[in-house]
């Protein structure tokens, strides 16, 4: 199959390096962003570049001293990272989610870096409810006004239109890797589909799309096929990136990777912004419709079952099994996980729970329990 373009593997491991460079060049400011439901087509269409902070790679170390130990290993390591002065190319850092843990993240990066503007605009999680549309507008028309002080400039709607446009061909050629992926008619490894995801998150939109389009048409011509092994789906990590070497561990092990709900995957390209009428409008039937498309546990939404989702996925998928990919010390993910195990067992399709954190650098067991999944896997297939 062809490579992944390598300035996607190239941001995906330095996102910073490619914000400072797209700042030095443009001479334009850099806006970052937290998961998982920003719209961050309004930054865009201010003129500057969203930037969807990143769980760094390095070791936490002076963060250590300003954060709790239990909380999880992204919200650390953002603070780890705010408080060695990595966030000097930020103009600005805007909130849209509430965690407790994210929150609390967000107070030590104002402390840590005082010049830099930090602008929470919760959009409501609750979204059936008679003012759920209406709460969530004001909140996101606030945000605009926030952006446009901060940055001395207008968001006008045809600005924030055609961002729409060009963030909605970006999720739907990524889409098409995926789709190519879970039918089994071309082969994209996890790594090489987090690269693509994760670049996207970070790079200039346009540059980003005018790099995937040939990239996605050489998969499409090249499609060979689905390479043997147990067909997996992959679940969980919900703000961040799990390690490429775990990815690539499933993998080594006999499993194949055909579909997931992961943040950077699937969950951040599910569903596109209706181009018709009001943009801001449609940012907002966006925001609550997305859970529609990949349901998360931090939205309260009576109507979707996140395990029930899970489980008819997984089948559509053609997949044998589960991995849940569990960040340690995620509240939200904690509190639903007992009704997916539940909902798998009761259906008797077989599941395997990997807890994941920060420092991964020892696989050893992670390996043994995976190959053991794959195994348990391979047997229940030849014994049907």
């Amino acid at each position: 199959m062809p490579e992944v373009p390598s300035v996607f593997v190239d941001v995906a491991l330095r996102p910073h390096e490619y914000a400072r460079g797209w700042k030095s060049c443009s001479r334009g400011p850099v806006v970052g962003t937290f998961p998982m439901h920003f719209p961050a087509e309004i930054i865009h269409a201010a003129g500057a570049l969203p930037v969807v902070i990143q769980d760094s790679a390095e070791p936490i170390s002076v963060g250590h001293g300003s954060f709790y130990p239990f909380f999880c290993g992204y919200t650390r390591s953002v603070v780890d990272q705010a408080s060695k002065g990595q966030f000097d190319f930020l103009d600005a850092i805007m909130f849209g989610d509430h965690c407790v843990q994210l929150l609390s993240a967000a107070d030590v990066v104002r402390v840590r870096n005082p010049q830099l503007h930090v602008g929470f605009h919760q959009l409501i999680p609750a979204l059936r409810d008679n003012w759920s549309f209406e709460n969530a507008e004001r909140t996101l028309r606030r945000c605009i006004e926030d952006i446009e002080t901060q940055l001395s400039t207008t968001v006008h709607e045809e600005a924030v239109a055609a961002s729409v446009r060009l963030f909605n061909e970006n999720r739907r050629l990524i889409r098409e890797l995926y789709d190519l992926r879970r039918t089994g008619a071309a082969t994209v490894s996890g790594r090489d589909l987090q690269a693509v995801v994760k670049s996207s998150m970070v790079m200039d939109k346009a540059e980003h799309t005018e790099l995937l389009r040939p990239y996605v048409a050489a998969v499409r011509h090249e499609a060979a096929g689905r390479p043997r092994g147990i067909p997996v789906f992959v679940s969980g990590h919900m703000c961040h990136a799990p390690k490429p070497e775990l990815l690539d561990l499933i993998e080594d092990c006999g499993a194949v990777i055909v579909d997931d709900d992961l943040y950077t995957g699937y969950r951040a390209v599910s569903l596109d912004v209706d181009e018709r009428g009001d943009p801001v409008k449609a940012l907002v039937h966006w925001y609550i419709a997305r859970n529609d498309a990949v349901p998360c546990p931090t939205r309260l939404d009576p109507k979707i079952d996140w395990d029930g989702w899970l489980l008819d996925h997984t089948r559509v998928a053609g997949a044998r099994g589960l991995i849940v990919l569990l960040v340690k010390f995620c509240e939200p993910h904690y509190f639903y996980y007992p009704r997916i195990k539940t909902t798998f067992e009761e259906a008797g399709v077989p599941h395997l729970l990997l807890e994941t954190e920060h420092d991964m650098s020892v696989l050893g067991n992670l390996r043994t329990r995976v190959e053991a999944f794959v195994e348990m896997l391979k047997r229940k297939e030849f014994a049907a």
